[in-house]
């Protein structure tokens, strides 16, 4: 883990950008296509902490980025180059345009300054959408990504983002997958490579020190 003082440097409100990646209804909602992949989100406290790092965000002036996959009912424009997708189209919870299931889901917050990238293709919340435009209009260079899943779409942002020269920051605690066993195997193995590694607690010290140092 970062010492606090490094963390803290990274972290300047006026070049971070929070990014929650799949917390729709659809995905990690009660109801949703994933059961497993919801429990998870929710049991192991990683919902709940990306709802408090969103709120910290704006209250400190920290853009945030909700990334949310989704599917035209016609399926126009989807990929189907890959078995999960393949599966994604026969569950029964089907993540389409203008449904519940594409709205972020409780207790996660949507402000009126946020944006809503949605994605009708690929695997990827950066690749290919809005997300790298808009973080670079915003000056960005800090990172910070959270959500779902720990297996595919978490690290592929957090690729995507390193290659595009940002700076990522990871908490922890605010990213789930299946099964819970694999999250801190690809943290511990994958993302300690590339990405600063820190807990909701530490992010959350980091930013409240930079509004009370704001407000001073």
């Amino acid at each position: 883990m970062p010492s606090y003082e490094a963390l803290s440097e990274l972290l300047d409100p006026a070049t971070t950008v929070l990014l929650t990646v799949e917390c729709q209804q659809g995905v990690v909602g009660p109801d949703g296509a994933l059961p497993e992949l919801a429990r998870e989100a929710r049991s192991s406290g990683a919902l709940a902490n990306v709802a408090r790092l969103t709120a910290a965000a704006h209250d400190s002036g920290i853009q945030v980025i909700h990334a949310v996959a989704e599917r035209r009912p016609d399926g126009r424009g989807a990929s189907r180059n890959a078995r999960l997708f393949r599966a994604a189209e026969r569950l029964p919870v089907q993540q389409l345009c203008g449904t519940a299931a594409v709205r972020v889901a409780a207790p996660i917050e949507v402000a009126g300054e946020d944006f809503v990238v949605r994605r009708l293709h690929g695997l990827s919340p950066i690749q290919g959408t809005d997300v790298d435009a808009l973080l670079r209009n915003l000056g960005c260079r800090t990172l910070i990504v959270t959500g779902v899943s720990a297996n595919v779409a978490v690290p592929n942002a957090v690729f995507d983002a390193v290659n595009r020269g940002y700076t990522v920051v990871v908490p922890t605690d605010a990213i789930a997958g299946v099964p819970s066993e694999y999250t801190p195997a690809m943290i511990r193995n994958t993302l300690a490579l590339v990405a600063t590694l820190a807990t909701t607690d530490e992010v959350l010290g980091c930013v409240r020190r930079s509004r009370r140092a704001g407000r001073a």
